[in-house]
């Protein structure tokens, strides 16, 4: 199940029927890996899985009482957070397909962490699900400055955070992890 809660009131109604749901942050192209162990907690906890994507393009502009976000877009080239949504919705629909798992897909803006939790608060969330890094100087760079979403919401909010690993292990005997 998909949705795209455009209307507040939708949204709340929706926001009531997930509480304590698995949320799973995700990005285009990412290892199937992370959704498939969020899939696997929220069936051991009986429980629907909230898939997210956060356009990082856009920014909150003013949320209203009832808890709707108003965006307006950094970059004038908005259709591209849009893109990245649909790709997300579209990887979690074959990944899910047959799972049993409920589930739905969210479009949060802003900063990854911030929006995750605030929708952790929202839906009580029993746990945030999101995936490592990749390897590599930019996002090396990418992370100097805004930090990592995972150590960001581990300590900035109350809930369990499953940090899972992208890609194979670096080796032991590698000296730096992040070799480009």
């Amino acid at each position: 199940m998909t949705d795209s809660t455009s209307d507040p009131r939708d949204e709340a109604a929706q926001n009531a029927t997930l509480q304590k749901a698995v949320i799973v942050g995700l990005q285009p192209g990412q290892s199937p890996h992370v959704i498939d162990e969020a899939v696997k907690f929220a069936t051991l906890l009986g429980v629907p899985l909230v898939v997210v994507h956060v356009d990082v393009t856009r920014f909150v502009t003013y949320e209203d009482p009832d808890g709707y976000v108003h965006s307006a877009p950094i970059d004038i080239n908005f259709e591209a957070g849009a893109a990245e949504f649909e790709a997300v919705q579209a990887e979690a629909a074959t990944a899910l397909d047959g799972s049993g798992v409920t589930w739905t897909a969210r479009q949060l803006v802003g900063d990854p962490a911030l929006a995750i939790k605030q929708l952790a608060n929202k839906l009580d969330a029993q746990l945030i699900v999101v995936g490592t890094r990749k390897r590599g100087l930019g996002e090396s760079i990418r992370e100097f400055f805004t930090g990592s979403v995972a150590a960001r919401l581990a300590h900035r909010q109350h809930r369990s955070v499953l940090v899972v690993p992208l890609e194979e292990s670096v080796p032991d005997s590698q000296k730096d992890i992040w070799v480009e």
